[in-house]
Protein backbone atom coordinates (compact mmCIF):
# COMPACT_ATOMS: atom_id res chain seq x y z
CA UNK A 1 0.00 0.00 0.00
CA UNK A 2 0.87 3.33 -1.06
CA UNK A 3 1.81 6.19 1.80
CA UNK A 4 0.28 9.70 1.29
CA UNK A 5 2.96 11.17 -0.07
CA UNK A 6 2.95 8.25 -3.15
CA UNK A 7 1.34 6.52 -5.96
CA UNK A 8 0.16 3.23 -5.85
CA UNK A 9 0.43 2.78 -9.80
CA UNK A 10 -0.81 -0.97 -11.44
CA UNK A 11 -0.24 -1.58 -15.31
CA UNK A 12 -1.93 -5.14 -16.84
CA UNK A 13 -2.35 -5.57 -20.63
CA UNK A 14 -5.19 -7.18 -21.99
CA UNK A 15 -3.60 -10.58 -21.52
CA UNK A 16 -1.23 -10.65 -18.84
CA UNK A 17 0.03 -8.37 -15.42
CA UNK A 18 2.82 -5.88 -16.29
CA UNK A 19 4.05 -3.78 -12.99
CA UNK A 20 2.62 -2.85 -9.89
CA UNK A 21 4.11 -0.48 -7.23
CA UNK A 22 4.38 2.01 -4.84
CA UNK A 23 5.50 5.40 -7.44
CA UNK A 24 6.41 8.80 -6.80
CA UNK A 25 5.31 9.83 -10.70
CA UNK A 26 3.95 8.39 -13.82
CA UNK A 27 3.51 9.89 -17.00
CA UNK A 28 2.01 9.11 -20.56
CA UNK A 29 0.57 10.20 -23.81
CA UNK A 30 -3.09 10.69 -23.70
CA UNK A 31 -5.64 11.14 -26.51
CA UNK A 32 -5.61 14.97 -24.82
CA UNK A 33 -1.53 15.22 -24.49
CA UNK A 34 1.14 14.23 -22.85
CA UNK A 35 -0.12 14.23 -18.67
CA UNK A 36 2.46 13.90 -15.76
CA UNK A 37 0.54 12.31 -12.59
CA UNK A 38 1.78 13.24 -9.22
CA UNK A 39 0.77 11.91 -5.75
CA UNK A 40 -2.33 14.18 -5.11
CA UNK A 41 -3.30 14.82 -8.49
CA UNK A 42 -7.60 15.26 -9.48
CA UNK A 43 -9.28 12.08 -10.20
CA UNK A 44 -9.40 11.59 -14.74
CA UNK A 45 -10.14 8.54 -16.33
CA UNK A 46 -8.22 9.68 -20.34
CA UNK A 47 -7.58 7.11 -23.33
CA UNK A 48 -3.92 5.99 -23.62
CA UNK A 49 -2.66 7.02 -26.77
CA UNK A 50 0.45 4.23 -28.50
CA UNK A 51 3.70 5.38 -26.85
CA UNK A 52 6.01 5.12 -23.81
CA UNK A 53 4.99 5.38 -20.27
CA UNK A 54 7.13 6.28 -17.77
CA UNK A 55 7.07 5.29 -13.77
CA UNK A 56 9.45 6.66 -11.21
CA UNK A 57 8.91 3.95 -8.31
CA UNK A 58 9.89 4.93 -5.22
CA UNK A 59 12.79 2.71 -4.88
CA UNK A 60 14.68 1.43 -7.79
CA UNK A 61 15.08 2.58 -11.41
CA UNK A 62 13.11 4.40 -13.75
CA UNK A 63 10.48 2.00 -15.74
CA UNK A 64 9.52 2.27 -19.52
CA UNK A 65 6.85 0.94 -20.48
CA UNK A 66 5.79 0.17 -24.27
CA UNK A 67 1.73 0.73 -24.57
CA UNK A 68 -0.15 0.52 -27.77
CA UNK A 69 -3.75 2.24 -26.45
CA UNK A 70 -5.57 1.57 -23.76
CA UNK A 71 -7.15 3.38 -20.49
CA UNK A 72 -5.60 5.37 -18.02
CA UNK A 73 -7.32 6.44 -14.75
CA UNK A 74 -6.30 8.35 -11.50
CA UNK A 75 -8.20 8.37 -8.14
CA UNK A 76 -6.88 9.17 -4.79
CA UNK A 77 -3.28 8.33 -5.49
CA UNK A 78 -4.06 5.26 -7.42
CA UNK A 79 -3.17 4.85 -10.71
CA UNK A 80 -4.65 2.06 -13.24
CA UNK A 81 -3.53 2.15 -16.55
CA UNK A 82 -4.90 -0.96 -18.59
CA UNK A 83 -3.07 -1.39 -21.75
CA UNK A 84 -4.11 -3.33 -25.00
CA UNK A 85 -0.42 -4.20 -25.23
CA UNK A 86 2.51 -3.31 -22.89
CA UNK A 87 6.03 -4.49 -22.98
CA UNK A 88 8.57 -3.35 -20.24
CA UNK A 89 11.44 -1.75 -21.71
CA UNK A 90 10.41 -0.99 -25.21
CA UNK A 91 8.03 -0.23 -27.91
CA UNK A 92 4.82 -2.42 -28.47
CA UNK A 93 4.67 -2.68 -32.37
CA UNK A 94 3.13 -5.79 -34.34
CA UNK A 95 7.27 -7.75 -34.76
CA UNK A 96 7.76 -7.26 -30.90
CA UNK A 97 4.37 -8.72 -29.48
Amino acid sequence: MASHGELQVEIVAADHFVWSGAARSVSARTANGQIGILPGHTPILAILEAGELVVEPVSGERLMVGVDGGFFSVDSNRVVIVADNAKIGGSVTPESV
